[in-house]
């Protein structure tokens, strides 16, 4: 008697659950609204975590508050002497490496040497103290170099106007830190995702080939330039002066020889991982001894380009030079949101790849953070746009970084060299900078993920070698263009053409699965199952998921014509993977439930989400179709719809 009552229970049990899933559908609660929806991103941003154990602290909201804006006051506490003497090691061999190469990418972002030294200074401060990367190293970087000096020349030529060229850049380095704090605060991090993987694939390796010709100046020693950056030109611009410009062999000389040299050196370095130091040097050598080398040869007095006079001592303050109502603030403000996504793109890239490593999580927002008031900070002391540097953060880790500590060590020593060492670089040659920045850029070009691009999605291929080619040819904002575009031309594309799937139930299961992907699913008699496969049914895809559903619809009756048994008594659709719909989506599915109406068919729908199903309900669609079709999942639709009309399923 108990065993028959227990088998009864769970009988009465189940019906009661299969009955009730449709109710559950419908009662489920109201989506958020936009006034809540906002609340509760900023109360996500701010909002402290609860204590792990332990006496709470006095004021709980402002330690974690210090906590969230500045790490530093959490792995502070912990911190010990000996990853202190390890920061330190990893410090100087960053200084070793990064003062040539900031010299060198002031350069080409044509600004005077101690720009980019200044650059190496504050922003690197105020980001071991914000910053959550432990391995990253702050500074001025080529591509971005390369985007400051191509986009605003076009503004304004630093040839004839240097001081207003200057302005300009420190406006766009403090909108760009404006707008990276903004993506921080609001959480808009998914703006950067905007350039995807295969279009900085793409990009990069295109600006580093744009990188490479413009070094080309300094590498021959041509005092006349091109300040386009498309390779027509730039080899135009090449031959033009070698034809009619006195250039003296003697800069080629001494950067290919250099340029030689680096490049041993960081092969030794990768060959053998104890004598990474030795690559990490070997720029600072080659300034040390190219510069000696001209003085004791006095080539300068022979055609060989020489850097001359650098201002030595402290930041001086770039305030006053920073206009935000001037004529050219809208151009700053489209240069400094392009700057901005791109140096967060490989800031956070660089910093997620260490850390991945290491094995820690590096938050996304408290970087945003951390670069946009880096770049503020520097913007009011006479720096440019600075972010993490791939080679350099490379160097830092080898090095044995355990801490931001090593950029704290590596901004003193930088700044230590601007208050004693910059009266002798006054005879570095050109051309060595040049072989500095060449030398960084392979690693830039990435050819290996290009292939692997090409090999998993033809159409993220062509992103990639858009940006690519749009860079090569165009310019800057031409690559960006493109891969921005293609992209959006293959969301467009996915999404006007989504996946309907016909489903078929697998044997012996109350599993429903496409029949295209697994053939030995088989189709229910009098029952057609579908699945839309899009997240958004709305404007874009609305019409052809209708014409799609009908078409199979009408010819599933015509070829049903005559065999009774076989005719469709109701057609199921899976809107499981359907989150949310507009009123064109709405408008579609009254327009399928019209035309099954008249064909005398029953629709039933199974699994909608959240907001779907809210906008079903206001719009009265689940009136039209009736609340006692709709369900929880395709397995009770497909019952219930076998049941009305007296069907039964093939058994499988």
């Amino acid at each position: 008697m108990e065993a028959s009552a227990a088998v009864d229970s769970s009988a009465t049990m189940a019906a009661f659950e299969v009955s009730n899933t449709g109710k559950l559908v419908l009662s489920s609660p109201s989506p958020p609204s936009l006034r809540e929806e906002l609340v509760g991103v900023v109360g996500k941003a701010f909002r402290p975590r609860a204590a792990s154990g332990g006496r709470a602290p006095r004021c709980p909201w402002a330690l974690t508050a210090l906590q969230c804006v500045f790490p530093v006051l959490t792995w502070g506490r912990t911190y010990t002497l000996k990853s202190f003497r390890s920061d330190v090691m990893a410090g100087l061999t960053l200084a070793s490496l990064g003062i040539p190469q900031s010299i060198g990418y002031a350069n080409l972002a044509k600004l005077d040497p101690q720009y980019g030294l200044y650059t190496s200074v504050v922003p690197p401060l105020i980001y071991a103290v914000m910053g959550t990367s432990r391995e990253i190293a702050i500074g001025p970087v080529a591509v971005v170099s390369l985007l400051l000096s191509s986009m605003i020349q076009n503004v304004v030529d630093p040839a004839t106007d240097p001081a207003t060229y200057r302005s300009l850049v420190f406006t766009v380095t403090f909108l760009a830190g404006v707008f990276q704090v903004s993506f921080g605060l609001f959480r808009l991090g998914f703006l950067v995702d905007f350039l995807s993987h295969a279009a900085i694939v793409g990009f990069m390796a295109g600006a580093a080939i744009v990188i490479g010709l413009q070094q080309l100046k300094g590498l021959l020693g041509l005092s006349h330039f091109t300040n386009s950056t498309d390779i027509v030109s730039v080899i135009k611009a090449v031959c033009s002066a070698l034809r009619h410009d006195p250039w003296h062999p003697g800069n080629f000389f001494i950067g290919c020889s250099f340029l030689i040299f680096i490049l041993i050196t960081r092969f030794i370095g990768r060959r053998y991982k104890k004598l990474f130091w030795l690559s990490a040097i070997s720029p600072l050598i080659s300034v040390i001894l190219s510069t000696v080398a001209v003085y004791a040869t006095r080539a300068d007095k022979h055609g060989v380009k020489i850097i001359q006079k650098v201002h030595a001592g402290l930041n001086p303050s770039s305030a006053k030079q920073i206009h935000l109502n001037a004529p050219h603030t809208a151009e700053c403000a489209k240069i400094a949101i392009i700057c901005a996504v791109i140096a967060l793109t490989e800031a956070i890239a660089v910093g997620r790849s260490f850390a991945s490593i290491r094995g820690y999580k590096l938050d996304g927002n408290k970087e945003m953070l951390a670069m946009g008031f880096s770049n503020v900070a520097g913007s009011l002391s006479s720096c440019y746009v600075a972010t993490g540097s791939f080679s350099r953060t490379a160097v830092n880790f080898s090095a044995g970084a355990r801490s931001t500590m090593s950029n704290i060590i590596m901004s003193i020593t930088v700044f230590i060299t601007l208050e004693l060492f910059m009266k002798f670089l006054y005879y570095t040659p050109m051309a060595v900078l040049a072989s500095i920045i060449l030398s960084a850029l392979p690693g830039l070009i990435d050819i290996k993920e290009a292939c692997d691009i090409w090999k998993v999605d033809k159409m993220d291929f062509v992103t990639c070698l858009g940006a690519f080619v749009g860079v090569l040819f165009g310019s800057v904002e031409i690559g960006l263009a493109v891969a921005i575009g293609i992209s959006f031309a293959k969301i467009i594309m996915q999404s006007l053409r989504p996946q309907v799937e016909v489903l078929g139930r697998l044997q012996g299961t109350n599993i429903f699965c496409s029949i295209r992907q697994y053939p030995v699913a088989c189709r229910t008699p009098t029952v057609l199952t579908i699945r839309i496969d899009t997240s958004f049914m709305c404007f874009i895809n609305a019409t052809y998921i209708k014409e799609r559903i009908i078409g199979w619809v009408r010819e599933e009756v015509e070829t049903s014509d005559g065999k009774a048994r076989e005719r469709i008594q109701a057609v199921v659709l899976d809107m499981s993977s359907v989150v949310n719909i507009d009123t064109s989506g709405l408008t579609a599915l009254e327009e399928i439930h019209k035309e099954l109406v008249s064909l005398g068919i029953q629709m039933a729908i199974s699994g909608p989400g959240l907001n779907a199903v809210q906008k079903m309900k206001v719009s009265r669609v689940v009136d039209r179709i009736g609340e006692d079709w709709i369900f929880l999942t395709v397995g009770e639709a497909v019952e219930a719809c076998l049941t009305e009309h007296k069907g039964t399923a093939l058994e499988c």
